[in-house]
């Protein structure tokens, strides 16, 4: 039963996923950007709305950091949200489906990190086969 609740849960979350992306392929076709969106430019801004972002991390604590007030909270989540549309924005450009490069890159990442060998650690994964090869 497990199983066919995983599987419902991904029908969901790919179904929610290409919604999102219509909405913003039309916010984009509405307004005639497209022309401004080459991959340099969305590259570009997402790395703004990145640092966006990091700004309201900036000087925190660690506690600080996973304890934001509510208001600094939403202006975190907006910056997530812009960091999100040039991702998809940027995907569709290139043509390229982000579902699927998330689900080779998590099976890539699971080879470099294999769960038994890491559990616990942030070390690099070329700090793991080191220590395996001595």
């Amino acid at each position: 039963m497990n199983a066919l609740f995983a599987m419902l849960e991904v029908e969901v979350a790919d179904s929610d996923f290409d919604r999102i992306r219509k909405q913003v392929r039309q916010f984009v076709v509405e307004r005639d950007w497209d022309q401004f969106h080459s991959p340099k430019n969305l590259s570009m801004a997402l790395i703004v709305e990145a640092a966006e972002m990091v700004e309201h991390f900036q000087w925190l604590t660690e506690a600080q950091s996973c304890n934001l007030p509510p208001e600094k909270l939403a202006e975190v989540e907006q910056e997530l949200a812009d960091i999100q549309v040039y991702l998809i924005s940027l995907a569709e450009k290139l043509k390229l489906d982000i579902v699927a490069a998330v689900e080779k890159k998590l099976v890539l990442n699971a080879e470099k990190y294999p769960a038994e060998q890491v559990r616990g650690s942030a070390r690099k994964y070329t700090e793991y086969k080191d220590k395996a090869r001595k």
